[in-house]
Order: structure tokens, then sequence, then C-alpha cells
């Protein structure tokens, strides 16, 4: 992402803890990481694949959460078919290029959290 065109356009740039915060805007949201995740390892899905994939997610969440990742650039959403009307999501390059971010989450949560006791 070299172009500067392709960046995205935040309110603290020149700020050292801007980039931080920008990330954390992106994949802050409770779902947005995981939906990241899924799309990374299973590649393009339908909704109800996702949905699926997601456990706990609600189709109304998921949608608004799709919606807010294409907004941002991270996810494509392609109409596969109008009858029966099927769509696949799949990440951006820009969406892709989390994985490194998602990995080190999901290492840091294996290495530092517990399940709760009964």
């Amino acid at each position: 992402m070299s172009d500067s065109s392709e960046r995205l356009e935040v309110w603290c740039a020149g700020e050292e803890w801007c980039p931080i915060t920008t990330t954390a805007t992106l994949v802050g949201k409770k779902w947005h990481p995981v939906i990241v995740h899924r799309l990374l390892d299973g590649g393009p899905s339908g909704f109800n694949e996702l949905k699926d994939d997601v456990d706990g997610i609600s189709s109304k969440v998921l949608s608004d959460s799709l919606e807010d990742l294409q907004e941002k650039g991270l996810v494509a959403r392609e109409v596969i078919s109008e009858q029966p009307f099927r769509v696949h999501y799949s990440l951006t390059d820009r969406g892709a290029s989390l994985e490194p971010v998602i990995a080190a989450m999901a290492e840091w949560g294996a290495e530092h959290l517990r399940a709760p006791e009964q």
C-alpha cells in the first residue's frame, strides 16, 4: 500500500499513537477480528457459511459487521447468482494484510487466557 490514495484517512495523522488507534478502530469491534480470521482460514464464504463459522453472532450483527468491513475496504462482496440470490464475501488485499495482526491476537490469547472455572 505505497500509494497514499490507498491509505486510510484518519483524524490523528502524524501522532505517534495514531497507527495503533486506527488499527484498533478497524479490528476493535467484537466480531470484526473473528470474521477476518474466518475469511483468512476458509477463503471466500457465503453469508450463511460465515454465520455458521462465527458461533454466537446474530444475522443482524453479521450483516452490519460485513457492511462496516466493506466500507473500510477490508472485505469485498461479490454477487454469485441472482436466482437464487447468493453472495460471497472475501478479504481484500488490505483485509488479508491483517493476517499477522490476527495471528498475534490469537497467539496472545492462547498464552494469556484460560477457561472460566466451573
